[in-house]
């Protein structure tokens, strides 16, 4: 079967910054494939262009240049918050926010999201809020080790059920 839309796929791959010389940012094996239902826009749209059609056993090798993955950082995006968010009733700022990490965050509408630490001030603590790879070129070496047909409750639900899928 052909990787197509509404199908369940299944990979392994090595992923690097820039090209295939490049820093490993993360690496997804046989022991914990990377499982998702194409064209249920899950993955970014290139991922998936390079993908379509590919059978199991397929490898590909493919960048993905930073404005057609997660953009170009936005300065808009690393914002000043005030330091009384971040303290408990005694005061005190919590353990975990901490420069370097990030935290997870909800916007005025309440959707999650991730936030990098950048700074702790008096009053303020800055952080950004672009995606970690938004200015980074990326490049998949990988294979497809499965593709099956998603069934109806998939589909209506818009992800995959199952091991290495959502689990209900």
């Amino acid at each position: 079967m052909k990787i197509s839309k509404n199908s369940v796929v299944s990979i392994t791959y090595h992923l690097r910054e820039s090209n295939k010389e490049g820093e490993t940012i993360q690496e997804v094996d046989n022991k914990e494939p990377f499982v998702f239902l194409f064209g249920a826009n899950q993955v970014l749209p290139q991922f998936e262009e390079n993908l379509i059609d590919k059978e199991v056993g397929a490898t590909f090798e493919f960048g993905i240049k930073s404005e057609e993955g997660y953009g170009e950082p936005n300065p808009d995006a690393i914002v000043d918050l005030p330091i009384n968010i971040f303290q408990g009733e005694d005061g005190k700022i919590a353990d975990a926010v901490q420069v370097g990490t990030f935290l997870p965050m909800n916007d005025q509408e309440g959707n999650p999201m991730q936030g990098l630490v950048l700074e702790i001030g008096e009053e303020s603590v800055k952080m950004d809020f672009n995606h970690p790879m938004a200015g980074v070129d990326l490049y998949f070496a990988g294979e497809v080790i499965e593709v099956r047909e998603a069934t109806a409750e998939e589909l209506d639900h818009g992800h995959v059920h199952g091991e290495g899928g959502h689990q209900h």
